[in-house]
């Protein structure tokens, strides 16, 4: 069974978008919990009651708490024995819960699962980004049939450019309960936990097959703060962090890879000229200063 969650604050018309992706599965062994951030609107909870499905939960936060302490919420619910945190504009694709179950059940050790996924835009189409292009052609591993990653390899791999997506991963409930998400880094946080898994001694398993759509629109915070370049002072301060890490396990290639921060650097420069461009002052320093390392 897979206790899907959905950390819910957002468009409602996308919200319903993913709901329904769950409930599209060819499998039926998943429920899922909906925790509403205290969105300033009820019509998702009301959306959902018309649903009448006995699978789905909604709890409603009387304030709200942010996302760090919703994805510990989400965690805090979880019973089955795996979980995921589903964005609430992405999609899964019908064989999500079937492939993962099926992979849990031939390799029950790794602590997160990740099968493939597609980019596609605010309209729902596919679509192909320099980001996602430089991540699959060049950043992740390449290999055939199913992958088992983990150690060094994996954390140097990781530190030079995350090519996971964090929505789309299935994680074993009771391996991700013996961590917490680290306050302090609300845009890179994803990464910071699972670099701490990883740390920790955790295994990454690739499925060999696409199994969920990753939504990439101007509208998302991680996005919006790449435009003023106010993302990458937390992202420095993360990888300060992770090359320490590193060094405490005598993982030299990792530190140094944490402390180069390449693709980092490089989306840094990509977005430069942009700024330059709108004469922003601020953020041309803050994107300057990420790229150069000063």
């Amino acid at each position: 069974m897979l206790d899907i969650f959905i950390p819910y604050w957002g468009e409602p018309a996308l919200m319903r978008e993913t709901v329904d992706s769950v409930l599209a599965q060819d499998c039926d062994d998943w429920r899922l919990t909906i925790i509403d951030d205290a969105y300033p609107s009820d019509e998702i909870q009301r959306w959902v009651a018309t649903l009448n499905n006995q699978r789905i939960t909604y709890v409603r936060k009387e304030a709200n708490e942010g996302i760090t302490a919703n994805y510990r919420s989400c965690v805090a619910l979880a019973s089955e024995p795996l979980m995921m945190m589903l964005g609430c504009d992405d999609r899964l694709l019908p064989g999500y819960v079937r492939e993962v179950l099926a992979a849990h059940a031939r390799f029950p050790g790794p602590a997160i699962i990740t099968p493939g996924a597609e980019v596609i835009d605010e309209t729902g189409t596919v679509v192909k980004t320099l980001v996602d292009t430089v991540k699959r052609r060049i950043v992740q591993p390449h290999g055939g049939g199913y992958q088992l990653l983990g150690g060094e390899s994996l954390a140097t791999n990781l530190l030079h450019g995350d090519w996971l997506y964090w929505p789309a991963l299935t994680f074993r409930t009771d391996r991700i309960k013996a961590y917490d998400f680290r306050e302090g880094y609300p845009i890179i946080q994803d990464l910071a936990l699972v670099m701490d898994m990883i740390f920790g001694g955790e295994q990454l398993l690739v499925l060999p097959v696409t199994a969920f759509q990753y939504r990439r629109h101007s509208a998302s915070a991680s996005s919006t703060k790449l435009v003023d370049g106010s993302r990458f002072a937390g992202e420095r301060d993360y990888f300060k962090l992770a090359a320490s890490q590193a060094r405490a396990l005598g993982w030299r290639a990792a530190e140094r890879a944490a402390r180069l921060r390449l693709t980092s650097r490089a989306h840094a420069g990509v977005l430069l000229p942009r700024a330059v461009l709108r004469r922003d002052a601020g953020a041309s320093r803050a994107l300057a200063r990420h790229l150069f390392g000063f």
